[in-house]
């Protein structure tokens, strides 16, 4: 099959294009598919778009991002299968995939990982979101020859308008990038650890107590952010770590625990547990707010803890920086959840399907 990727940013760069297909792009040419991957967003623009300013700049690379993806709807004759993932452009109406699925009758692949179709609004994106169109979420699902959604919450959104939807969770590599274990014996400073861009830090404001009453308690760890962005936290135990692909791996082993506080909102049920994977698949054990799909992916004094209220936070916490053979257990089990559920082994079928 040939394969047109409708994609927002720059090949490598972002976390769900990453963890969602181009891991599986080896594979497709393996199994004899060729394929092409067409951004919105240049390298230019990506290098500028969350940071201040810049803002003629910004515009002209969306200008120039709309006029690629003429040229791409052009070019789409000559592919099989059209895999957009989130949208085919970020702001407006759904003018692309109309023209390709009522106007040259191409089959579409739409794939989402987050509840789109929810205004996500920051002071960040407060103009953009004004913009952003988000009820075409709908419309592109019916359109859709096949939807490729990363949990049960966003299929059974996407099944109100196709009953073509396939669960494709978000998948680590185990073999080729998550393919060491922490070993939570070794000598060193504990570490409590979060990973994730500026816009999801918020989601650490509740858990900011917890860590603070520890530290009054006089428990020795440190709480390391990894993010493009530094966490605003009063904590003495803080420490920043600028997120690089290069060290990406290597500094997600330096934590004993991983951390994914979620707030109970819309949003963040259609949230993929992505971080707990991330921890998991290293070996880490995860305590998750019981939102979304971390109540699928961890398990309660199996695989990692469900933490209900700020006190089971407290409470766990207390008991995994003080077990160094609990939190060797919990991370076995961890890891061997991600090889036998979560895996991009486990799922290649799945996604090799989505083009049959």
């Amino acid at each position: 099959m040939r394969i047109l990727f409708l994609v927002p940013y720059p090949q490598g760069k972002a976390p769900s294009q990453r963890f969602r297909f181009e891991q599986y792009l080896d594979l497709l040419q393996a199994h004899g598919h060729t394929y092409r991957l067409a951004s919105f967003i240049d390298e230019d623009t990506w290098a500028i778009l969350y940071k201040s300013g810049h803002t003629l700049a910004k515009l002209w690379g969306i200008m120039r991002g709309f006029g690629r993806r003429v040229a791409h709807v052009l070019a789409a004759p000559n592919y099989d299968f059209i895999f957009i993932h989130r949208e085919a452009a970020p702001l407006g109406p759904p003018i692309f995939e109309w023209l390709l699925a009522k106007v040259l009758r191409k089959r579409i692949i739409y794939d989402f990982d987050d509840a789109i179709w929810i205004p996500n609004i920051s002071e960040a994106n407060r103009v953009a979101a004004g913009l952003k169109y988000h009820h075409k979420v709908a419309s592109i699902c019916r359109w859709a020859y096949r939807i490729s959604c990363g949990n049960a919450y966003l299929a059974a959104y996407a099944r109100q308008y196709n009953e073509s939807v396939v669960i494709m969770p978000t998948t680590i590599d185990t073999e080729h990038l998550h393919n060491q274990v922490r070993d939570q014996l070794a000598p060193g400073p504990l570490v409590i650890g979060w990973t994730g861009t500026h816009s999801t830090l918020k989601y650490l404001e509740p858990i900011i107590p917890v860590l603070a009453q520890l530290e009054d308690e006089g428990l020795d760890f440190e709480f390391r952010v990894i993010s493009n962005q530094a966490p605003g936290l009063k904590l003495r135990s803080l420490r920043f770590v600028p997120w690089r692909k290069e060290t990406e791996i290597a500094d997600l082993l330096t934590f004993h625990v991983g951390l994914m506080p979620l707030q109970d909102d819309p949003w963040a049920k259609g949230k993929c547990a992505f971080k707990a994977l991330q921890y998991m698949a290293l070996g880490i054990p995860a305590l998750v707010s019981p939102v979304g799909m971390n109540t699928e992916v961890v398990q309660n004094d199996h695989n990692g803890y469900v933490c209900y209220e700020q006190a089971d936070w407290h409470m766990q916490l207390n008991k995994l920086l003080t077990d160094g053979s609990g939190r060797q257990a919990l991370g076995a089990n961890a890891r061997a959840t991600i090889e036998q559920r979560y895996s991009v082994v486990a799922n290649t079928p799945t996604f090799l399907k989505l083009f049959s």
